[in-house]
Formats: C-alpha cells, structure tokens, sequence
C-alpha cells in the first residue's frame, strides 16, 4: 500500500506538468520539448535556493520564474524569428542542459536536511499521508487557478488562439504577445512540478527530465479520453481530468514495477504505455466502423 501510496504523491508532483502540457500541446496548439529543460531547471533551482537557506515559497515561485523564462525563449524564437516551433523548443531544451549543468556544477545534488513542501505539516502520524495532504492541496488550488483564468476573458482569447489564430488576429488581439504568455505560464508550471519533485524524492540529477515530457503527453492523453468518455465541455472538470490523466498514468507505471518488470526497462514501459494509449481511439474506431 505505501509503494501505490507514493505512486500517487509521485503523479500528483507531476499534476502541474500535466497541466502545463495541456495548456502548450491542447490549447495553444504547440508541441513544446522545452519541458525537457525547463522541468530540470526548477529542480535545479529549487535544490540551489533550499541550499542558501532561500525561504520555502520564494524558492517555489523561483522555480516557476526559471521555468517561464526558458518558455519566453521558445515562444519569442518562435513567434519573432518565425522558426517552427518544436524546433524552437528542441534548441532551448538544449541550450537548457548546458545552463542546469553550469548552476549545478556536478551532475547531481542532494538535499541534505532544510524544510521542504512536504515537512510543512503534520496532521497525521504517517509521512506519506501528510505529503499527500499538501500537495493535493496545492495542486487543487493551482488547478481552480488556472481554471478561473481561462474561463476569463482573456484565458477565452488564449483559446481562440489556438483555435483559429487568424481569426483572433482579426479581432485585434496580438496573438505573438498570448503565445508568449501561454508558453510562459506552461513551462512556469511544468517547472514547479521539477520543483516539487525535487523535494519529493530529495535530491535533483541533470538527467532528471530527460524523456519527462512523454510522461506528461500520456497523463494529457488519458486526461482527453477521460473528458471524452464523459463527454465534458466546462474547462474545471477538463484540468481536473487531465490531473486525474497523471494520476492513472503513473498508476500504471507502478503496477508494472511491482509486477516484477526490471526498472531498467521503464522509459521503454512508458514508451509502449503511451504508445498503446495513442493508438486506443484508433482502435476503436475501426472496430466501431467494423461493427457499423
């Protein structure tokens, strides 16, 4: 119990991922690779600041800051040197390794003592279950968050730029300027969720983000079957899902572990999981046209 336990804090720590990749991959339209980087770059931040005695919610909103920097790069590659933009993601997720190697020094820190997201209470007398508590509660709350703002005007022009984005240009709206914003926001996310999982597991590794965004592309995957089954349109119940994608996913992933599967051999688990998930609607597709 306490192996799926952890499970799920591990998949809630990758909820602001999930969000981040719906918001750049669903919204916008953008298959951003900067999450590759800019995961790293909040774990990397984050190690660094508890390190110097940084307080706990300045090193967060850090974390969120690098994270958005490194999506203003992609996005003002993008949308000012007209360069396509997974191409732009890949030169900045690049170039990211570098500058996490550089502000670590070595390849991987530990975090040795300090107080941590996951040390701020103790209402119960079991660790996994006060960990729980927080982070499902942070990420309810950066959920509603993000809820609110796209339901807004403003989060309403973010959409239709996805969308129909010279229809929204049409309409006056700087579709260059909600990129940049939307870009920003996702990798800010997409980098406390390295921030969170730092804290988690206790230390950071340059390696860390390496392959992360195919783990979050299947907790968005699961998310959009979930919204389709149930056949949703407010934007709540879609975040919430597409939290709920990440939850179901690393599921997943534990119940091949604990079933014996070598850990080596996970990154090729993950492939094959997300690999099976893509093709599923296609699938049933054609046994729906086979049957009709």
């Amino acid at each position: 119990m306490d192996f799926y336990l952890a499970a799920v804090i591990q998949a809630l720590c990758f909820g602001p991922l999930a969000l981040g990749l719906f918001l750049s991959m669903k919204i916008f339209r953008i298959p951003d690779i900067t999450s590759d980087g800019s995961y790293t770059l909040g774990a990397v931040i984050t190690v660094l600041c508890l390190a110097k005695g940084v307080p706990l919610p300045l090193t967060c909103l850090l974390a969120m800051v690098g994270g958005a920097l490194a999506g203003c790069c992609t996005a003002l590659i993008h949308t000012r040197l007209r360069i396509n933009p997974l191409l732009a993601g890949i030169l900045v997720m690049t170039a990211l390794y570098s500058v996490n190697l550089t502000l670590m020094g070595r390849s991987n820190i530990p975090l040795l003592g300090g107080e941590t997201l996951f040390s701020l209470i103790h209402w119960f007398g079991y660790s996994d279950l006060n960990s729980f508590t927080i982070v499902g509660i942070l990420l309810v709350c950066i959920t509603i968050a993000l809820g609110y703002l796209l339901s807004s005007d403003f989060g309403l022009a973010m959409r239709a730029t996805g969308e129909s984005e010279s229809m929204i240009r049409a309409l006056g709206v700087n579709t260059d300027r909600m990129k940049v914003f939307g870009l920003a926001l996702a990798n800010g996310l997409i980098a406390l969720s390295g921030c969170l999982m730092s804290q988690f597991q206790g230390f950071t590794d340059i390696n860390m983000g390496i392959g992360i965004v195919i783990s979050g592309l299947g907790s968005v995957i699961i998310g959009e079957t979930l919204i389709s089954i149930l056949r949703l349109t407010g934007m709540w119940g879609s975040l919430f899902l597409v939290v709920a994608g990440a939850v179901i996913f690393q599921l997943a992933l534990a119940v091949t572990l604990a079933i014996g599967v070598d850990a080596n051999l996970l990154k090729l688990v993950t492939a094959l999981l997300v690999l099976l998930i893509v093709a599923l609607p296609y699938w049933t597709g054609l046994r729906r046209q086979a049957d009709g």
